[in-house]
């Protein structure tokens, strides 16, 4: 369950991270409130998260399906680029947070 919360805690950074661009400097209120919704319960559920995940894997999991969310999203809302390196890189970050879950269960975390 420690990893379920952890995956949408990386949604919920997606969320947020995007939300910022919506909220233009945090004086439109609705995507504001949205925003900085997503910004706690992302927190929130990392915290539980990292109560049987060591906060290392945890908070590079958690940056990295956050990363990897925002780029794809920017590629899809906002037209950037989708240049062959660029998905190139972002494949190799999905490969450290797949890398990093192998190894957790491999460790004996749970």
């Amino acid at each position: 369950m420690p990893w379920i919360y952890l995956a949408v805690a990386g949604l919920f950074e997606c969320g947020w991270a995007i939300g910022i661009k919506y909220t233009e400097g945090f004086t439109k209120l609705l995507p504001s409130v949205l925003t900085i919704a997503a910004m706690g319960i992302s927190l929130w559920l990392l915290s539980v998260a990292m109560k049987s995940i060591p906060v290392g894997t945890a908070y590079a999991v958690w940056t990295g399906v956050g990363a990897v969310g925002v780029a794809i999203l920017g590629m899809l809302l906002f037209d950037e680029s989708r240049e062959l390196m660029r998905i190139l890189c972002l494949l190799l970050i999905v490969a450290g947070i797949v890398g990093l879950r192998l190894l957790s269960s491999s460790s004996g975390a749970s």
